[in-house]
């Protein structure tokens, strides 16, 4: 069966008689996490949840497609761990704009970047495109969705392939997760008290963190946290795909028209 929301799938027959009004473009990283996650975790889990919500989405309107995601990110400060691949904002940038201008002939003018990978930061991008071409752009870090229920499902704090991400994999592929192989990572410590409070941040190098590449413990990590991690993360992105294509493009979108 033709998956019509799926721009891999579906044909110009069927674009031509149903045009979509949004498209979403999953952006993800190649990267190491621990040693028991595999190095494509970011772009497996973005495509899935992005695939997910736009079907989901789909069932309620008709008029969204999923593009083929752009699996690269901004990984330099990984790049002492084999193998991660890492491409410059900038480079992303540049895709992702002919991407939208690509879209924008088409008369397609709503784009949503799912996004799963911490190091990539597309904000400056959409206020400056935003400003060159008659075009909305949301960015969405998927893993962010449902924070709000996080300590209810998890018990550790996570930040890099710790419990929540794990919990996720073991969810989506339990067969390329090798658990009995999974480090422990704590992480050094800032030196200085500002980066400790969190006032002041950098860029971390992640080889002078630990040697796993990781920075939380994924001892408690379990497919039903991932489940229902996935399902409160994919129930919301499908709604607002629903609420993005319904919206108006009127003089004050995405605002509304009143105070």
């Amino acid at each position: 069966m033709i998956a019509e929301w799926d721009l891999t799938q579906t044909n110009q027959r069927r674009l031509k008689e149903n045009m979509p009004r949004v498209a979403v473009i999953p952006t993800s990283a190649i990267e190491p996490h621990n040693l028991h996650l595999p190095i494509g975790q970011d772009f497996l889990h973005t495509s899935i949840v992005t695939r997910r919500s736009v079907k989901k989405a789909w069932q309620t309107t008709r008029k969204i497609i999923a593009l083929p995601g752009i699996p690269y990110g901004v990984d330099c400060n990984l790049l002492d761990f084999p193998i991660a691949i890492h491409v410059s904002q900038q480079i992303l940038d540049a895709m992702l704009r002919e991407i939208i201008q690509s879209l924008r002939h088409y008369d397609i003018q709503k784009m949503v970047l799912i996004n799963g990978h911490g190091g990539n930061d597309f904000t400056p991008f959409i206020r400056q495109i935003q400003y060159d071409l008659d075009v909305y752009v949301f960015q969405v870090d998927w893993w962010k969705v449902a924070e709000d229920h996080y300590e209810e499902l998890f018990s550790k704090p996570d930040d890099h392939a710790g419990e929540m991400e794990t919990s996720v994999a073991l969810a989506l592929y339990p067969e390329l997760v090798e658990m009995s192989h999974a480090g422990v990572a704590t992480t050094r410590p800032f030196k200085i008290e500002a980066l400790q409070k969190g006032w002041a941040r950098t860029s971390r190098r992640f080889s002078k963190l630990n040697e796993y590449c990781a920075t939380a413990d994924p001892s408690a990590a379990d497919p039903e946290k991932g489940t229902k991690y996935l399902d409160i993360t994919i129930e919301r992105i499908a709604a607002f795909l629903v609420d993005l294509v319904r919206a108006p493009l009127d003089a004050y979108f995405p605002q509304r028209d009143f105070f």
